[in-house]
């Protein structure tokens, strides 16, 4: 009788285990494909487009959009060109904005995120 009962802890323990083993392996495919979401939302070339040009369109002069892109040292030039120039400056990023805006999605990835093209 000891063997019987063994015998179906044994049973019950392997069928608990497999059960974990595959709800781990649920868990970890979730996981990936959530990881994968959020890349391809976060770091898809049209966001970074999209985001930058309307930041260079609406506060260009504060240089944003030098700062989405990676730009940190342009971007603090963008804010003293425009303190300096008592907020003329802020047309480069309204310019730069129309540039963003009119590239395709390749030639704005291509020439500002692979390229790392700082100015226009």
């Amino acid at each position: 009788m000891s063997e019987n009962n063994t015998g179906g802890y044994d049973s019950t323990k392997s069928n608990a285990e497999r059960a974990a083993e595959n709800l781990g392996n649920e868990t970890n495919k979730a996981a990936n494909e959530f990881k994968e979401g959020w890349n391809e939302v976060t770091h898809s070339q049209e966001n970074k487009k999209l985001l930058a040009g309307l930041l260079a369109i609406l506060i260009g002069s504060l240089g944003v959009h030098k700062f989405i892109l990676g730009y940190t040292q342009e971007g603090i030039i963008q804010i003293v060109i425009t303190i300096v120039t008592c907020g003329i400056g802020s047309v480069i990023g309204l310019i730069e904005g129309i540039i963003y805006l009119t590239k395709t999605d390749e030639e704005f990835y291509q020439t500002y995120q692979v390229g790392k093209k700082g100015w226009f």
